[in-house]
């Protein structure tokens, strides 16, 4: 009898915070429906325990007890669930409000360029201080005949880095926290396409990446051979070859090439060009792992894609942004995976 009261007791609670919360708007109706059924069930098995025995019957357990456990589960991943969805979703809202405000306080700054041919240079810096204005001292104002537009988005960095770009003489797309390279790399895009470029080229802003070797990107196409050119390490130089690392990018760049159907050395390079209006039609999603949705988005939208050598540097200055540990490998697998499954 005590636990019957309890349980009543319980569910009236429940039933309850259901109605507070609706009536404040602080839940869903999709989740108000489910603390209400969760409230009703309570009482229901509270007053008239014999029901676990059709919950059992049900789900094929052995007694009551263990019925209203399943049931339990089954309420609480609901939840479980129906919360993800909506975390999820304000996620992206917040994602595509910080974006929009980096575009927009972007082109505030900067007319549009008013040369024919322009290839803009996305770079996004995250806490590069020390690297940052070295990049930038390189970058060339004119490559093959296309003039660069270099487009630097700082993705909250709490140190200098949009300071010393600033003193560089270039304006910054600012994220106010950090959203990660991925999504960084979606503000370079939407203003480079905006600003009208003809190929948008992005490279790192820790000074890995050569400017001299632009043009090896632009070549293929500009001779119509290629809409998307990847810079490679594994087909020219890389300074830090071998150890686990090394390993890592080769076995990833097997999985890219069996799932998305390309057939690449260097999935983890971000020294690569595309033609604006073919990187307008990929749907970008990612937030943190941009090397492997970018490759097989290209491939799944029919970009033909070169491959040429460059020479990858070592670090100099700062250190990697790289999630610790176990968190880059898993995370990098995770993003080919969400790509592949909505391919």
């Amino acid at each position: 009898m005590t636990i019957r009261v309890v349980g009543i007791a319980l569910g009236i609670g429940v039933l309850l915070l259901a109605v507070i919360l609706r009536s404040r708007k602080r839940t869903s109706r999709a989740d108000s429906m489910l603390l209400l059924l969760a409230g009703i069930g309570t009482i229901v098995l509270s007053v008239a325990p014999a029901v676990a025995d059709l919950l059992g019957s049900l789900f094929r357990v052995p007694n009551r007890l263990s019925a209203t456990l399943v049931l339990a589960v089954v309420i609480l991943g609901s939840l479980q669930l129906r919360t993800r969805s909506r975390l999820n979703f304000l996620e992206q809202r917040f994602g595509l409000l910080i974006r929009r405000s980096a575009v927009k306080s972007f082109h505030s700054e900067n007319e549009r360029p008013g040369h024919d041919d322009t290839a803009a240079v996305v770079i996004a810096a995250f806490n590069e201080e020390e690297a940052i204005g070295g990049v930038l001292k390189d970058l060339p104002g004119e490559v093959a005949g296309y003039s660069l537009d270099p487009i630097i988005v700082v993705d909250g960095s709490d140190d200098d880095t949009e300071v010393i770009v600033r003193r560089a003489g270039y304006s910054v797309a600012t994220h106010g926290v950090n959203r990660g390279q991925a999504d960084a790399l979606r503000t370079g895009f939407a203003i480079a396409l905006e600003r009208g470029a003809d190929i948008i080229i992005t490279m790192d802003a820790d000074g890995q990446h050569r400017s001299d070797q632009l043009k090896l990107l632009l070549d293929p196409i500009m001779s119509g051979e290629a809409d998307y050119v990847q810079g490679s390490r594994f087909l020219g130089e890389y300074d830090d070859s071998g150890g686990a690392r090394d390993y890592g990018i080769r076995m990833f760049t097997k999985v890219i090439n069996v799932l998305g159907g390309t057939e690449i050395t260097d999935c983890t390079n971000g020294f690569r060009a595309i033609k604006a209006e073919k990187l307008a039609l990929m749907d970008l999603r990612e937030d943190v792992f941009n090397g492997p949705e970018i490759i097989m988005e290209a491939a799944m939208k029919g970009l033909r894609m070169v491959e040429v050598p460059v020479h990858i540097r070592t670090r100099t200055h700062g250190e990697s942004k790289k999630p610790p540990r176990l968190g880059y490998p898993l995370g990098f697998l995770g993003t080919i995976l969400r790509v592949w499954l909505r391919s």
